[in-house]
């Protein structure tokens, strides 16, 4: 179904991630520790964290404001999870098929991160349940820690990855008030989120430690969860992945912020001055919040993989690609697609009512974005020895049906 136009002034960017409902439980052993770990067989990673490792907006190869058809690289079935592929284990955590942790060969793969998720479990106003790095354990439903304790106990895992601390920030009330800014303020009058509430409380010292030492935590409570499945700590590695770059500074946009085709056309309607301030300072606060969160958390086998630089040239609104129309593309599976089109979604509104879109889908890396993920971690698992490093793009084409990227 074709998605509508996104451009009232009245419409909201809601939340990075909304919501999700029920976790299924896992039976758990507690072995004693041994060097190779207790699981037997095959290798495993898995996935723990948020939307930017759940897999979020992973259906859609590009955007375009034409037929969604034309984009549609995994179908309805792209958050479906559970073992017939008929339902998503947990409502909305859009675990999707495209998610960096199958990074497949002789690895078998557990996705148990969580659109929406923090670093603690937590219950929305909406009575949405949303499994943190936790060990919660309360009718049914249960932390990502506590889940991932279970798995490791009967399984082989080798490595885990981890993408946390966004929601913390509140990265989602943030773009909501850019957003909103940009369609009820006027180019002669703008009014910019960078100088709201929400930035200013996100941005503060005290909440940058405070989630610099949740994020720590989260780290120590995966390492908790591995221990007490019976593994040392030399057995497996823990893979922290930070937060890509979704927008281009204001120089490379490839629409003016004047009227509302920034928003309309091309779904990323935020000021100048606020895109640029969330290239220069929102986003490399919470990666180095990150950072700074693993030398903190006191692990001995962590790896950090950098990716903020992952989608340069490829990023929402850049000019150097476009909608899928605008590249003279009718499909994402035209030669060249992946090289000219966008690998992060628009930012979409409550207009994605009766579409096939999610709002929760905005602003993530989409089908192409989420592909050139998963080669960086299947990168840094390294055959079984996990490395960590930076990963950036490496020129055009596709690898294995991927674009080709490098971890260095």
């Amino acid at each position: 179904m074709q998605h509508h136009a996104r451009g009232m002034r009245s419409r909201l960017l809601p939340a990075l991630s909304v919501m999700a409902l029920a976790v299924t439980s896992l039976l758990a052993t507690s072995p004693a520790a041994r060097a190779d770990g207790p699981g037997a067989g095959s290798p495993w990673v898995v996935s723990v964290g948020d939307s930017y490792i759940s897999g979020e907006a992973g259906r859609w190869a590009g955007n375009t404001n034409g037929s969604a058809a034309g984009i549609d690289a995994l179908g309805a079935t792209a958050y479906n999870d559970n073992a017939p592929n008929t339902a998503e284990t947990i409502a909305r955590c859009h675990r999707s098929h495209s998610a960096e942790v199958g990074i497949g060969g002789a690895v078998s793969s557990l996705n148990l991160a969580c659109s929406g998720a923090r670093t603690s479990t937590f219950t929305n106003s909406s009575g949405n349940f949303k499994p943190g790095l936790d060990f919660y354990n309360s009718g049914g439903q249960q932390g990502q820690a506590l889940m991932l304790q279970n798995f490791a106990a009967s399984h082989n895992v080798k490595m885990v990855a981890l993408s946390i601390g966004g929601n913390d920030f509140e990265f989602s009330t943030i773009m909501q008030e850019c957003v909103t800014d940009y369609l009820t303020s006027f180019s002669w009058s703008p009014k910019y989120c960078k100088n709201g509430s929400a930035v200013a409380t996100a941005m503060s010292s005290s909440t940058v430690a405070a989630n610099t030492g949740k994020i720590a935590t989260a780290m120590q409570n995966i390492r908790t969860a591995m221990r007490s499945a019976g593994y040392a700590d030399g057995a497996w590695t823990l893979v922290v992945q930070n937060y890509p770059s979704p927008l281009p500074a204001s120089g490379a946009m490839r629409y003016g912020q004047s009227g509302y085709t920034r928003q309309n056309t091309g779904g990323c309607g935020l000021w100048d001055a606020d895109v640029d301030y969330a290239a220069s300072t929102l986003l490399p606060t919470i990666n180095s919040a990150v950072a700074n969160a693993a030398a903190q958390s006191g692990l001995s086998n962590v790896k950090t993989v950098d990716v903020t630089s992952l989608f340069s040239g490829r990023r929402l609104c850049e000019n150097t690609v476009g909608l899928l129309e605008e590249r003279g593309l009718s499909s994402w599976t035209q030669a060249g697609a992946s090289d000219a089109t966008e690998w992060v979604n628009q930012i979409r509104t409550v207009s994605t009512a009766n579409s096939d879109y999610f709002v929760q889908e905005s602003l993530h890396p989409n089908y192409w974005g989420q592909l050139a993920l998963r080669s960086c971690l299947r990168q840094a698992y390294n055959q079984g020895a996990p490395k960590g490093g930076s990963c950036s793009r490496t020129g055009t084409g596709l690898l294995g049906g991927e674009p080709a990227v490098a971890l260095r």
